[in-house]
């Protein structure tokens, strides 16, 4: 019996291989409705490919939803079928965007955005992978149990793979078993507040919680100064610059501040190396980045991100009144709009279209919205287009522009409440591939949503 067993083990590569040249060889037998095409390998061809080094003209293999080998100039040809070639001709093919900052609010408050709209909506902007963010669901995701939960019910509702960042707050700060269970079932890092979140949930943490990898909200609360409780009576509280004098840029240098001060533990031979600390959505470009640069160059382990919105608007744009913009931190004045671009140096078209006066190049824009931030989630085999990598692969027109109103496609759930509404924008996203399956092409999607939830 036990002889049997072996037997047929040593079989199952085999036949393995078996089936993989079966569907290579009769490709029209193979149906799936988690993509549009029905190939599980075919070439995507262009004559621009951004590769990690170079742009190429060639095509990328792509067989079982990975890269099985990439070729520059004609020699790919003839070696499938046609019907098993996507030729994009000079659209631009790129490796998939990697979005660590996203918000689906799924389970519990899916009405504001949820799993399937919200992944559609990446699909179309070419973002392959999402890393959720622990609160606005509800419940927050700040334990194994609740992690599990966000999971079950992503299964079979999204269009590109998510991740998920695990809750740091104050209840499970000093518990290790409960943080490593976290960890252990998947969380791909944790996400902390210095200042209130408005999330009943979800409460605020401060630097001595701050031990492990950790994505951080960086705005510490000050007491209001004596000027700003004089202006309440007569400040109208319609205007963006009354809501800019309520969330100084001092908020965030003091969160900075203190924050640096831990994250001196991360540097090498120090008690906390290998953990690394990531600040979101910084919008000061003065006090607050410069303090990050410093304790980079002292060799801490830390990094930051901002936004589209920081990068695109300026307070003085601003209409009394439009919600559209309230963020926080709230979006500052052009001057440091023009000094968060030089450190720098819709996501694609807004990120395109705004970065071309700076002179960006794809490549810039590749290592920017997929490799750093693969590198970041920990996804070893996305953010480039090389050998082995999954095939998650976004093609656009960065010469096309278009103008974002009530007639143009979006996909969100709230259409038209967007601070980009009106704006004319550059790069149309063509097509995007999720592990090999065409799950976006010119506005249509696929019928089945097959994207994997992503765990550590």
């Amino acid at each position: 019996m036990e002889s049997g067993k072996l037997r047929l083990l040593a079989l199952l590569p085999i036949l393995a291989s078996l089936i993989l040249l079966y569907f290579d060889f009769f490709p029209q037998s193979y149906r799936s409705n988690c993509s549009l095409i029905q190939y599980r390998h075919f070439w995507i061809a262009s004559k621009r490919i951004v590769t990690p080094t170079s742009i190429i003209s060639g095509a990328v293999e792509v067989r079982g939803g990975k890269i099985k080998s990439i070729v520059e100039g004609d020699e790919w040809r003839g070696k499938l079928p046609s019907s098993q070639v996507i030729d994009y001709g000079e659209a631009v093919v790129i490796p998939g965007l990697v979005d660590v900052h996203a918000h689906l609010d799924d389970p519990g408050r899916s009405e504001w955005e949820g799993f399937p709209s919200g992944t559609r909506a990446a699909a179309a902007g070419g973002i392959t992978t999402l890393i959720d963010m622990p609160l606005n669901s509800y419940p927050s995701t700040v334990s194994e149990e609740t992690l599990k939960l966000k999971t079950k019910a992503a299964k079979g509702r999204i269009f590109v793979d998510v991740g998920f960042w695990g809750g740091l707050v104050p209840e499970n700060a000093f518990n290790a078993t409960a943080l490593d269970r976290l960890l252990q079932a998947g969380a791909l890092g944790l996400k902390s507040f210095m200042c209130p979140s408005g999330i009943n949930d979800f409460p605020m943490t401060n630097s001595s919680h701050i031990k492990r990898p950790l994505l951080v909200h960086a705005e510490i609360q000050q007491e209001a100064n004596d000027d700003l409780e004089i202006q309440e009576n007569t400040a109208n509280p319609r205007s963006y610059s009354t809501y800019l004098k309520t969330r100084p840029a001092s908020w965030e240098e003091a969160a900075i501040r203190e924050l640096v001060t831990v994250t001196k533990d991360t540097r090498a031979g120090g008690p906390a190396e290998g953990a690394h600390l990531h600040t979101v959505h910084l919008a000061d470009s003065g006090s607050s980045l410069q303090l990050i640069k410093e304790a980079k160059s002292s060799g801490d382990s830390i990094t930051v991100e901002t936004c589209p919105h920081y990068l695109a608007f300026s307070a003085e744009q601003i209409p009394d009144g439009d919600t559209r913009f309230k963020c926080s931190p709230p979006i500052r004045d052009a001057d440091n709009k023009e000094k968060l671009w030089s450190a720098l140096l819709f996501v694609l078209p807004v990120t395109w279209s705004y970065g071309l006066k700076y002179g960006i190049s794809l490549n810039q824009l590749v290592s920017w919205w997929s490799e750093k931030p693969a590198k970041l989630a920990g996804q070893d085999l996305k953010g480039a287009i090389v050998t082995g990598n999954y095939a998650d692969i976004a093609v656009w027109e960065p010469e096309v522009e278009f103008q974002l109103d009530d007639n143009h496609p979006v996909y969100l759930k709230h259409r038209n409440i967007s601070a980009y509404m009106g704006s004319k924008l550059r790069g149309k996203v063509l097509a995007t591939f999720v592990r090999g399956n065409l799950v976006y092409q010119d506005g249509k999607h696929a019928r089945v949503a097959c994207g994997v939830p992503i765990l550590a």
